[in-house]
């Protein structure tokens, strides 16, 4: 197998690269990457032959039967994507929802959590722009308090001062596990504890983090998690999750009631249906979902921790690799990094260092600074890059290249 072992010149050992996989097997069986350097993977990941198998096999039946009927035909599929997603995080069938992408889940349970004058919304500065939007709209509507926690001296959420502002005024802990801006991981566990200790209720985004890093909610220590399917799980476009613990189900009040949602009971009432289920719509993309569950078969299949160790690793390795580029500078200047790597180019604009890289058939991204508000670092635009366990040590040895090319020609 191809870059078993990345070797570390520091102390720190070596960055293990050897996951027991056959690669080579797992990129044939992945299209996108006979035909690009994809490091994209915090946007949208490529799709497994597999996934994209069952995708247009549901699709097929739809045509060829009916849609209502083709889904009646996928029902076992559909339970076993819930099932899937489940086994993912660590909850139970019946406590996950899905959504058609992660901040619907994530609207779903925020929304949800009734809200009055005085109370505290707390999070912190790696917050999603979407996230901060809401809470700006719901403080406005409610007179409820947005508190954003400073960052520790790694860039992490800080663990004291959030202890420090919890009251018994504080309703909810926002926190934004690995952001969209770089390779951040927050202590979500810790955040967790002090969560509980609070008795406010704790809502965890993870859209980049499922696929990417394990995750286990009871470690954890969160009522709601979110998650996407596109990103690192390599799922498909309009897709999305959540988890609902017990203590979210007694908290929160769906803030929409449809027929899937509840059932009417015959006069000027309705019950709620039981479980995470209440905050689902009745239509779904059920192309997506069987898609969806195929996607997190082939991640719980390959090992969470086995894909983790490989997808910092190639983070890292990209990250020194830019790091020695004159006129490069890297911004992941946190403790404990993910595979997410940002950097700019001295005397070039990131947009045209992302399309230049495109122009080479290297896919990247760039973040934007209205999506990420609360960054007080002032370095956005950056040139995003997000390589995943089937990208290799070449493809990240070619974009170093590439980007060194860029910033020569910058003068």
């Amino acid at each position: 197998m191809a870059d078993a072992i990345i070797e570390d010149d520091t102390d720190d050992g070596t960055y293990d690269l050897d996951a027991g996989w056959d690669l080579d097997a797992l990129r044939a069986q992945t299209p996108g990457c006979a035909h690009r350097t994809h490091l994209n993977n915090a946007g949208a990941a490529l799709m497994s032959t597999a996934t994209l198998t069952a995708m247009t096999g549901q699709l097929q039946l739809e045509a060829t039967i009916g849609g209502y009927e083709a889904a009646a035909h996928a029902r076992e599929h559909i339970d076993a994507t819930y099932s899937a997603l489940a086994e993912l995080v660590g909850g139970r069938p019946d406590e996950i929802a899905l959504f058609d992408n992660s901040t619907h889940a994530w609207n779903a349970a925020f929304y949800s959590l009734p809200l009055r004058p005085g109370d505290r919304i707390l999070t912190g500065r790696a917050e999603y722009g979407s996230s901060v939007l809401a809470y700006l709209q719901v403080a406005r509507r409610t007179g409820a308090e947005l508190v954003v926690v400073p960052d520790d001296a790694d860039g992490r959420i800080d663990l004291d001062a959030l202890a420090g502002l919890v009251d018994e005024r504080t309703k909810l802990i926002g926190l934004t596990w690995v952001p969209t801006s770089g390779g951040l991981v927050n202590p979500a566990a810790e955040v967790g504890r002090i969560a509980r200790d609070a008795g406010a209720l704790y809502l965890l985004d993870a859209t980049q983090v499922v696929g990417q890093l394990p995750v286990d909610v009871a470690a954890l220590g969160c009522d709601v998690l979110t998650g996407t399917g596109r990103k690192f799980l390599r799922g498909p476009r309009g897709t999305g999750f959540a988890w609902f613990g017990p203590g979210a189900l007694q908290r929160l009040d769906p803030h929409v009631v449809e027929i899937s949602a509840a059932t009417w009971d015959g006069g000027r009432g309705f019950r709620w249906a039981e479980g995470a289920r209440r905050f689902e719509t009745w239509e779904n993309s059920y192309v997506n979902v069987v898609g969806l569950g195929s996607a997190v078969r082939q991640a719980i299949d390959l090992g969470l921790d086995a894909v983790a160790r490989r997808a910092v690793a190639l983070g890292e390795r990209l990250r020194r690799g830019l790091d020695d580029v004159p006129g490069v500078r890297t911004h992941d200047r946190e403790a404990e990094r993910c595979a997410i790597v940002t950097a700019d180019v001295r005397g070039r604009d990131t947009a045209d260092v992302a399309a230049a890289l495109g122009a080479e058939g290297i896919n990247v991204s760039t973040t934007v600074p209205g999506h990420n508000q609360l960054d007080e670092r002032g370095v956005h635009p950056l040139v995003r890059f997000s390589p995943h366990y089937y990208n290799t040590v070449e493809e990240l040895d070619r974009a170093v290249a590439a980007v060194a090319a860029i910033a020569r020609s910058a003068g």
